[in-house]
């Protein structure tokens, strides 16, 4: 689907400096332009690109003063970041416009499906499940007894959610993520083995959480695992059965969250980090990657890193002293030598 520039401009409240019906139907970097694409200008250091890009049209900001012509129809905005998300926002829902229930699916009779929305091909929604309007279910999703789906929301292909799993409005979970598999619930016995514990309980995810590909968040044992409104899980993190992940939290990549774990509101864990059970870790906290949190942290706002996690100044003020050991190790021996050489005089 073709776009002018009048018509971008027109939805974004911009002004076209340049051919009217230049004419776009994809997205490139500017560096990366050609002829038929759209683009953006934001940030300066990249303004020697728009001198020389084959883009059609490019988004930059109202003032932008330009040091040299330009072949590209430029359409100027307020803000030329914020302007392009939307045209992002836009054609990624363009691209991913689905409707209707493709063939081969099986839907339970019991099942309630809300109006519009779509159903791919092989996917299972089982008995007492029920999907809000326009729910987007992609091929070999698998939706156990009992799930409830919100309006809007996007299931990837090969998301399984197992039965009696809640999911909110506006969610997005990727391929692969599977919701409600068992919590890791063993218990020793007296001749060395260990008897599973029953995982009875469920997984609320609620409102505009996107969950990444292969993610994996595992039911309560008893009560919930829950997932709070506004949180973003990257790709291949693991959720234990009762955690609790608190509103616009943000957890990057190859994260393990334990048992019972308490994770508050606005925190930032980095990549690779590894936390303990149950343990509670406040409002705004902001770790590292590859840092460990082996107990909790009370006082909000707090940057940590390493491993265990400490104050992140402390740990790269640590990181320096690290680095000079063998510089030290040799002055600590000339010390020790000027020492002896001085009781040896005294003698």
């Amino acid at each position: 689907m073709q776009f002018t520039a009048e018509q971008i401009a027109t939805l974004l409240n911009g002004e076209v400096e340049g051919n009217l019906e230049a004419a776009v139907s994809q997205l490139a970097k500017i560096e990366e332009g050609v002829e038929g694409t759209l683009s953006f200008l934001a940030n300066p250091k990249y303004e020697h690109f728009l001198y020389d890009t084959k883009s059609s049209i490019v988004i930059v900001n109202t003032d932008l003063v330009l040091q040299k012509p330009v072949t590209a129809t430029l359409i100027r905005v307020e803000d030329a970041y914020s302007s392009f998300t939307e045209l992002l926002k836009i054609y990624n829902a363009m691209r991913n416009e689905r409707s209707g229930r493709e063939e081969q699916v099986f839907v339970h009779e019991t099942a309630v499906i809300g109006e519009g929305g779509y159903i791919g091909s092989f996917a299972y929604v089982g008995k007492g499940v029920k999907l809000g309007n326009n729910v987007k279910i992609y091929p070999r999703v698998y939706l156990g007894d009992n799930v409830v789906v919100g309006d809007n929301t996007i299931l990837f292909p090969g998301v399984t959610v197992y039965y009696d799993c809640i999911i909110g409005e506006n969610v997005i979970i990727h391929s692969g993520a599977v919701i409600g598999s068992d919590g890791f619930g063993f218990a020793p016995q007296l001749n060395g083995t260990y008897e599973k514990i029953p995982q009875i309980g469920n997984v609320i995810i609620e409102d505009k959480v996107e969950i990444g590909a292969n993610t994996v968040v595992d039911r309560a044992t008893l009560g919930s695992t829950v997932i709070k409104s506004g949180v973003k899980l990257d790709n291949l993190i693991q959720i234990a059965h009762n955690v609790e992940i608190g509103t616009n939290t943000v957890i990057a990549a190859q994260t393990g969250i334990s048992g019972s774990t308490k994770i508050g509101k606005h925190v930032i864990l980095g990549g690779q980090v590894g936390v303990v059970g149950h343990i509670a870790i406040a409002d705004g906290t902001q770790v590292q990657a590859q840092s460990g949190i082996n107990r909790s942290i009370k006082d909000k706002n707090m940057k940590l890193g390493g491993t265990p996690a400490t104050a992140y100044t402390s740990q790269l003020r640590s990181q320096v002293v690290y680095t000079r050991l063998p510089e030290l190790e040799k002055r600590v021996k000339e010390l020790e030598n000027i020492i002896k050489e001085l009781r040896n005089v005294n003698i």
